[in-house]
């Protein structure tokens, strides 16, 4: 063994948490990723799913060379091309594309695979140089990022939890999802003696930990906090001067929560009448009191509502006066990221149009779609599994006229639909910049080792197709180290942040004057009726092991997640249909069908099954996981609502076991 050499680094993935980590080097080999111990948020310690990430950069089934479709399409069948080839290819499509149906019959498709600015970001500054259809919309907070532009603020420096008295998490799985953020409720909880209330419809490991758990019916959390907020006003314990300052329409409020008492909330939402009057009392004596709101409340028709509403709790209760009071959702350092796109290139006289990501399925198979999109580059994002309404996402990516280029690191549901493979690097083979959207943190990205094989950062692939596709502004030739500059806000260098490895930005202080507060016309809207008596509510959390649809095919996250899909049932639902522990059985609706392996467990509600994780496709014919359920359903902001979803569950022929029921997921 030589020297060890320490590289600075951080995560890439979909995370509040970015952590920033040091990748261990000897002779030329990265040989661990330990958490960086310096770090205000890291604290030396990496979750369960990235803890061996320089196993994923040396899989044996990584994608190292560039890939030709040379099969069917969706058999999965490649031949190993150079990258001459395949870049004379997708420039020559794209090309003929653009001139025959117009530069819009292009779209670029990309999510968080990586949270890096220039993995992230870089290839759009091609798609915006060429004029293609612009991307719009998400999948994932965008009820919250609804609200967030009608003046509602949505969170504060997260590190400040730990000045909270009492903190109602609310919808999300911290020790699962973002496991750093439970140091401040643990600092809370030492300093002031916090209380620490989870409301989620399912146990969770989070749940375990805390001082009490209200299971709530999913797609209720609305109605929970307009009861609260009635309660509120009614006892007098509403910060009113605060409130009437803060809202511009604090008399429409009062008027919409006015018919949510306790008894029909409690009927709505599954819980005591006394449970409401406590959660109201408790949140509005604590000084100050948090709401750590998670994804999972906001993926209903109903999602603006639910941020809306915790919103008017939080001004109510006059909590966003005081450090460590109000809303926490989300957190960002404020990268300028949105410049890294580079949209100025887009050419004067054209005005693209703006296709929503969460909707890929309908635009890749709407009819009357003029012109039609008949070149897609993808990456950071596997919509073949993640993306609501699969089946149809599935349809449109097998369209033999679409002509489809995937950048990736392994050969995962959409690439196996895709006629071009491009063999991205990971993150410890290139350079990038991260923000956050959990913490006030910028990180650097050094890179640890060569590009394994020939595969290629994004910043790369973007300056080789510009160069073939004659685009000859300077912005297509800039270096990675360039591009990620671009990003940085005024007062940060990056060679003080490659030095450094992480700068902390400071929060500005919210702006709640004039905000609305209204939650819905008419009200919160109740939880959506099964459509037919015997279904059973869909919930899809996170796994723990996975973050979405990555790691999902790594041994070792699989082993821990388990052997395949496993869905919660509650055992009186199971007994009901004559189900038992460990059986395989089929979820289905009028979407489709998938296999999964029943587990009876005390954590899932009646009346509601969960699913956890996105797993790949297990047979071809089945197509993805859990989303191939989903309908396609958004709410009025555009946040695909995932857990609007009723399946049935039915056993098959496979082999049954007895065993006791579970807890936690």
């Amino acid at each position: 063994m030589g020297d060890v050499r320490q590289v600075k680094g951080c995560c890439p993935l979909d995370c509040q948490d970015t952590c920033a980590w040091v990748a261990e080097v000897d002779d030329g080999r990265v040989t661990a990723v330990r958490g960086a111990k310096a770090h205000p948020f890291t604290r030396g310690v990496l979750c369960a799913k990235v803890n061996d990430y320089q196993a994923r950069t040396y899989a044996p089934d990584r994608l190292l060379h560039p890939l030709r479709r040379s099969g069917p399409k969706g058999s999965g069948l490649f031949e190993r091309v150079s990258w001459d080839e395949a870049l004379d290819l997708i420039a020559g499509r794209f090309g003929q594309i653009a001139t025959r149906r117009g530069p819009e019959a292009l779209l670029p498709h990309r999510y968080l695979g990586s949270m890096g600015v220039v993995q992230r970001r870089a290839p759009m500054r091609l798609f915006h140089a060429l004029g293609a259809s612009r991307l719009t919309g998400g999948i994932c907070s965008v009820s919250a990022q609804a609200v967030a532009s009608e003046g509602l603020p949505l969170g504060f420096d997260p590190e400040d939890v730990a000045e909270s008295r009492l903190i109602l998490l609310w919808g999300v799985n911290l020790l699962s999802t973002c496991h750093h953020h439970w140091h401040f409720v643990q600092e809370a909880r030492r300093r002031h003696g916090a209380r620490v209330i989870c409301l989620d419809p399912l146990h969770t490991r989070t749940a375990r930990q805390c001082d009490e758990h209200v299971q709530l019916r999913p797609g209720s959390d609305a109605v929970l906090a307009a009861g609260m907020a009635r309660v509120m006003l009614d006892e007098g314990l509403a910060d009113l001067e605060f409130a009437r300052g803060a809202c511009a329409d604090f008399d429409e409020l009062a008027a919409e929560v006015a018919p949510w008492t306790p008894e029909r909330v409690a009927g709505t939402c599954g819980v005591t009448p006394e449970t409401v009057l406590r959660l109201a009392r408790e949140f509005a004596i604590a000084r100050p009191a948090v709401i750590r709101a998670g994804v999972g409340p906001q993926q209903t028709a109903g999602g603006e509502a639910f941020v809306r509403a915790i919103g008017a709790l939080a001004i109510l209760g006059g909590h966003w006066r005081h450090r460590g009071g109000g809303v926490l959702i989300m957190a960002n350092p404020g990268l300028e990221d949105l410049r890294v796109d580079r949209a100025d290139l887009i050419p004067a006289a054209a005005a693209p149009r703006g296709l929503d990501m969460a909707r890929l399925g309908e635009t890749l198979t709407d009819p009357a779609l003029d012109p039609p999109v008949e070149g897609l580059m993808v990456w950071g994002t596997n919509p073949a599994v993640v993306q609501p309404d699969a089946a149809r996402v599935h349809r449109g990516l097998m369209r033999e006229d679409l002509f489809t280029v995937v950048l990736e690191h392994f050969l995962t549901d959409t690439a196996r639909l895709a006629d071009v493979v491009l063999p991205s690097t990971t993150q410890l083979e290139h350079f990038d910049v991260l923000g956050a959207w959990g913490h006030q943190y910028i990180t650097v990205n050094l890179p640890a080792i060569a590009p394994l094989g020939e595969a290629k950062s994004h910043g790369e692939i973007m300056r080789l197709l510009a160069q073939r596709m004659g685009l000859d502004h300077p912005a297509m030739y800039e270096t990675d180290e360039e591009i990620a500059a671009s990003a940085l806000p005024p007062g940060v260098s990056l060679d003080a942040l490659k030095q450094a490895g992480w700068v902390k930005m400071a929060k500005p202080a919210p702006r709640l004057e004039g905000a609305g507060l209204r939650l819905a016309r008419g009200g919160p809207p109740p939880p959506p009726a099964p459509p037919t008596r015997g279904m059973l509510q869909l919930l899809t959390p996170k796994a723990h092991f996975f973050l979405n649809s990555s790691f999902a095919n790594m041994p070792r996250q699989q082993r821990s997640e388990g052997s395949g899909p496993t869905i919660g049932m509650a055992p009186a639902d199971a007994t009901a249909r004559g189900l038992r522990d460990g059986e395989a059985v089929h979820v289905r609706n009028a979407q489709g069908v998938i296999p999964a392996t029943l587990r009876i467990t005390d954590a899932v509600l009646p009346g509601v099954v969960a699913l956890p994780g996105k797993w790949w496709s297990t047979r071809e014919e089945e197509g993805a996981v859990e989303n191939l359920l989903s309908p396609p359903a958004w709410s009025p902001g555009g946040q695909p609502a995932f857990n609007d979803t009723f399946v049935e569950v039915i056993g098959t022929s496979a082999p049954q076991a007895d065993a006791r029921p579970a807890r936690g997921l």
